[in-house]
């Protein structure tokens, strides 16, 4: 007999229509959900509200229309997020939180607060490591040559404004100091740590028991995962959770391009099954724990 897999997405991100934020959200919400379901997604960490799009009171809403598949995680933003807050989208249904973009290093003490809380609610915290992407990715494509870069850098372009943000600010050697001084929260770093910060990554996942990384990130961070041993070698297979982190429509493709690349790195069924499901749900109290007997 034959099982069905069960896979967790801890990285999928409330949908928006950039070009019109006004719009209701409703038709993209529910096409996420369809594309994200056909995928194979059992649960998905469900990232919402606050900085950008709907409110968080909006975004949960829409959100419980499916809770089968939505685990609601708030973005926040540490600089004006108070104790008071985060304890009240705790209230309101949110099982974690996200950070981005932040204006001082992640592992600023002005920000434990948050940390505090957040550990005492037991609400995970996933945050984006290294550099933000979006636009045009250089390293494969160019408007010189590409019309659909061009189509894209035109469409950036008359929206660009200049912002406070740096990847210097979000490193995986901040969430060592994080781990350390709250050794019961935990702590999800996005895209393998960032392109450039692998190692630093590795290092922080291999030494701090509440710190796992996501491997979202798209073709480039999986090339890299491959090329430098980092999925079950530098960064063990308990310390590893899937991330779609894109487009509806590109969900099942972003699976398939996992299961090639497990396939080639002749991966364990159950270190498979560990980072498609079980690591996920462990953090989000999904699952017990499995540990091991003592000798």
């Amino acid at each position: 007999m034959t099982t069905t897999r069960k896979i967790f997405d801890v990285h999928m991100h409330f949908p928006r229509n950039w070009e019109k934020p006004d719009d209701d959200p409703t038709p993209l919400v529910e096409r996420l959900y369809e594309h994200a379901v056909a995928a194979g997604i059992t649960r998905a960490n469900f990232l919402c509200g606050g900085r950008f799009g709907i409110s968080h009171e909006e975004s949960i809403q829409h959100a419980r229309r499916h809770p089968d598949l939505w685990i609601p995680t708030a973005i926040i933003d540490p600089e004006t997020t108070t104790t008071a807050r985060v304890a009240e989208l705790h209230d309101l249904g949110y099982a974690g939180l996200k950070m981005i973009g932040v204006l001082r290093d992640y592992d600023c003490p002005d920000y434990f607060p948050v940390y505090e809380k957040a550990q005492e609610l037991d609400m995970p915290i996933l945050l984006h490591m290294g550099v933000i992407g979006g636009g045009i990715d250089y390293s494969i494509t160019h408007p010189r040559r590409d019309p659909e870069a061009a189509k894209t850098y035109n469409r950036w372009a008359s929206q660009m404004q200049g912002r406070n943000v740096s990847a210097t600010r979000m490193r995986p050697f901040h969430l060592d100091t994080i781990a350390n001084n709250f050794p019961r929260l935990k702590l999800i770093g996005a895209h393998l740590g960032g392109t450039g910060n692998y190692d630093e990554a590795a290092s922080v996942a291999r030494w701090r028991h509440n710190v796992s990384f996501d491997f979202s990130g798209g073709t480039t961070i999986e090339r890299h995962a491959v090329e430098r041993r980092l999925i079950g070698h530098e960064i063990g297979f308990e310390k590893l959770i899937f991330g779609s982190d894109c487009a509806a429509e590109k969900i099942a493709d972003h699976i398939r391009r996992w299961d090639t690349i497990f396939d080639l790195l002749d991966v364990p069924d159950d270190a498979r099954e560990r980072m498609w499901w079980a690591n996920g749900a462990e953090i989000f109290g999904l699952e017990s724990p499995d540990w091991a007997a003592p000798a």
